[in-house]
């Protein structure tokens, strides 16, 4: 999938970060376009899940800069770091449902977090049924995550994500631990998701046919510093052993 050089949304400038003597992040860059999805590609343990907590200040970085939709992170305070956390939305690997909670229930809950008690009135139902449209599963609804079949939970996190219409979306391995027919089904929703809201996305993932599918640019985290990077057809011709050993 290739696409023109959009403006940066997120942009990492010589970020560094040590967890001792455990240096995951070396002086590692990277930019984002608008509406682009960038896979990050890397062996477990690399950073891949520290960068992207870094990019919503779940983990701060020891040094370098990272700026969101314009914005200095480090330089928000508590209530403006939330406002922009709205803007972002965060699919994480295990999904994260309230399992005491129905599905319309789970969607909510961001919403109660971040509208008005007069906006979630008017608008909360037609919000919540949107989203679950999107993602095929609006007979769902009244649902417990304990009914879901795993792929179903997928989507439904996916929904609530959407609910907020983020600008930015963060996947963690978005297809770990589903069949390979999931995985296409999650793989293209996400591509869908994409071209409805123009959303700017950075993917994590090992699952090579995801990648393949949903990418327009990836980048190689090797050794806590931005490798290589190029489309998923570019990076699979290089004969370097480093990258090689991704594809083979």
């Amino acid at each position: 999938m290739m696409m023109e050089k959009m403006e940066p949304v997120v942009v990492i400038d010589n970020v560094n970060k040590s967890f001792g003597e455990n240096h995951v992040l070396r002086d590692f860059s990277m930019s984002v376009g608008a509406g682009e999805t960038l896979v990050i590609l890397g062996k477990s343990g690399s950073g891949k899940s520290v960068l992207i907590k870094c990019i919503i200040k779940l983990i701060d970085s020891d040094s370098g800069k990272i700026t969101v939709l314009g914005q200095d992170i480090d330089e928000l305070e508590q209530d403006e770091l939330d406002i922009l956390r709205a803007d972002i939305g965060f699919l994480f690997q295990s999904n994260a449902l309230y399992d005491s909670m129905t599905v319309k229930e789970n969607l909510l809950f961001p919403l109660r977090r971040h509208w008005s008690k007069e906006k979630r009135e008017e608008e909360a139902d037609a919000a919540i049924l949107e989203a679950l449209e999107d993602v095929g599963l609006a007979h769902t609804i009244n649902m417990m995550p304990s009914e879901l079949s795993g792929g179903m939970r997928k989507r439904i996190a996916l929904a609530r994500t959407l609910i907020l219409r983020p600008k930015v979306i963060l996947y963690d391995e978005p297809t770990t631990g589903l069949d390979p027919i999931t995985g296409r089904e999650i793989s293209q929703l996400m591509i869908d998701v994409q071209k409805k809201y123009n959303a700017t996305s950075i993917v994590i993932s090992h699952d090579l046919n995801c990648i393949k599918m949903i990418s327009n640019r990836m980048i190689m985290l090797i050794e806590g510093r931005n490798y290589a990077s190029g489309t998923y057809e570019e990076l699979e011709s290089k004969t370097d052993p480093k990258i090689k050993s991704f594809f083979d």
